[in-house]
């Protein structure tokens, strides 16, 4: 799984104002990344505002991006859920030749036990033709998977391949690293201790504010790999006080203003979720200008 080994981004889901899917945005979105040093792409996560996609809107944009990668790069597809039964089906349906893995989520809402987590990663790890890469994030799904039940799915199934890890706990990450089977892979999932994972023996990143500054936060986490520490802070520092800001009111909210800014694509985004007012706005102008002058 070397190719998986860096920064990926976390693909937004471009719409017009009329709340339809901007396909021409996201070609430019995805040449943008491309451009400017980002490893793989991952498509249909959090930040690509799945849950308000139906399933033809789904389709486009996987079908868009692949084009438009062009086998440039690796990509990443989010296949995950609350409905193990409905993962399966998934799993088996759909031609996954031109992915590298998946990316699969906790299980939200429900809150399984260690024991459920255990058999929900289980049962995709017997249907997926694919590897697979666990995804924590118990700040949407109201659950946190333990590094004990992540090491017994290492350990039990060849296939699963890596955890993004995105608790914001950089002592649950480092025992992650620490204790993981040879070949598994920590990546973060949360952009502001990306560099401390890194040089802690994390593989990179799948990265949110990475897509705005891909080719800063690229090379933050090549030089960090490669053990360039003080190099790698100077970029850390340059870009720490955007990740608050576009988290600030919400994913992928802060992101879509930075394209935005950029005029890769609008603001727009899908019910309940609303973009940043016009205070933030004026921060992240700023804060753009400076990190790309």
């Amino acid at each position: 799984m070397q190719s998986l080994i860096g920064t990926g981004v976390a693909l937004v889901t471009p719409f017009k104002k009329d709340f339809t899917i901007d396909v021409a945005a996201l070609i430019k979105i995805v040449n943008y990344q491309i451009d400017n040093g980002i490893d793989y792409l991952v498509i249909l996560g959090t930040t690509a505002e799945n849950s308000t996609l139906d399933i033809e809107e789904q389709e486009l944009v996987i079908q868009t991006i692949i084009k438009a990668n062009n086998g440039r790069l690796p990509l990443v597809l989010g296949v995950g859920g609350n409905n193990t039964r409905k993962v399966i089906a998934e799993l088996k349906s759909r031609d996954f030749s031109p992915f590298t893995a998946i990316l699969s989520v906790t299980p939200y809402y429900n809150k399984p036990n260690p024991e459920g987590i255990y058999q929900h990663f289980k049962a995709i790890a017997l249907a997926s033709p694919i590897p697979i890469i666990l995804y924590n994030v118990p700040g949407r799904t109201g659950i946190n998977m333990l590094p004990s039940t992540v090491f017994r799915l290492a350990n039990d199934f060849k296939n699963i391949v890596a955890i993004k890890e995105a608790a914001g706990d950089i002592v649950q990450a480092m025992r992650l690293i620490q204790d993981k089977p040879d070949g598994f892979m920590v990546i973060s999932g949360d952009d502001m201790i990306t560099l401390p994972v890194v040089l802690a023996g994390g593989s990179g990143v799948i990265s949110v504010i990475g897509e705005g500054f891909p080719k800063q936060f690229s090379d933050m986490v090549r030089l960090g790999m490669a053990g360039k520490v003080a190099e790698a802070y100077q970029l850390h520092y340059l870009i720490a006080n955007s990740i608050d800001l576009i988290f600030e009111q919400g994913n992928p909210a802060g992101i879509k203003e930075i394209f935005s800014i950029l005029e890769l694509s609008e603001n727009t985004l899908r019910l309940p979720l609303v973009p940043v007012d016009n205070d933030l706005s004026k921060r992240l102008r700023q804060m753009v200008n400076k990190i790309n002058k």
